[in-house]
């Protein structure tokens, strides 16, 4: 695991964001954690998670001219990424969308710098991946270039069709990279090593097995002998992304 994999997660929990039980999810699956990044909701919190966008961008290596942020969650989380990787000492320009055109004023759709050059998309999760697609569409169509997805969290969890998750789905269809702060793999692995939420991974790899993504769960190594004790009594298969 990463250092702002942990980062993230630590900050996530200590601020609710990250909540372990039993939530019935908009698609109707009865899940032991939900994520809600409208829970980062200080700036101390805010200045956190920037940095592990930030970190995450690093370890990526992509090639990128500007932020894009989708309304409405995506607006704070593109905002709050550029300015850590401005503190790091990049600055790049930041621009984001309206749900309604404005007529007045500056009016249109985009607020920030123009759209121009390779597009790097910045929101929460992808589950839909409405409005990823609609973000892609308004960077073409002002004639630049969607580069890749910037998330908080992968779910790394099929769609009711089975097959792909939404973040597979989205880097197939468009034929971009999606980067994830942290992934199921990564929470799994955190959860393992933690007592507090012991007691919840049970509930975790069940719903991975059911869930997750068969190829990823068919590929990865058995357990070795210096994996936890609660990694050996629930997981059949390594924990590590």
């Amino acid at each position: 695991m990463s250092p702002h994999q942990r980062q993230f997660l630590e900050l996530a929990l200590a601020r609710e964001a990250l909540r372990f039980g039993e939530f019935t999810l908009k698609s109707g699956r009865v899940s032991p954690y939900f994520f809600n990044a409208g829970r980062f909701d200080s700036g101390a919190a805010m200045a956190g998670l920037g940095a592990c966008y930030a970190a995450a961008l690093a370890d990526a290596d992509l090639a990128y001219d500007m932020l894009f942020g989708p309304a409405y969650k995506g607006i704070p989380l593109a905002t709050t990424t550029a300015v850590a990787l401005a503190g790091a000492g990049r600055d790049v320009p930041l621009a984001f969308n309206r749900k309604e055109a404005k007529a007045h004023g500056e009016g249109g759709l985009l607020i920030g710098a123009p759209l121009q050059g390779r597009v790097l998309v910045v929101d929460d999760v992808i589950t839909a991946g409405t409005a990823i697609r609609e973000s892609i569409a308004l960077i073409r169509g002002a004639g630049a270039t969607p580069c890749g997805v910037l998330v908080a969290l992968d779910r790394q969890e099929c769609g009711q069709d089975g097959g792909r998750s939404a973040s597979e789905e989205v880097a197939a269809e468009f034929g971009l990279p999606v980067i994830a702060v942290a992934t199921l793999d990564a929470l799994l692995q955190w959860a393992d090593g933690r007592a507090d939420l012991a007691a919840h991974l049970p509930a975790l790899l069940q719903y991975r097995a059911r869930y997750g993504r068969r190829d990823a769960l068919d590929a990865r190594p058995s357990d070795d002998a210096s994996s936890s004790q609660a990694s050996s009594n629930h997981a059949p298969s390594n924990l590590a992304p």
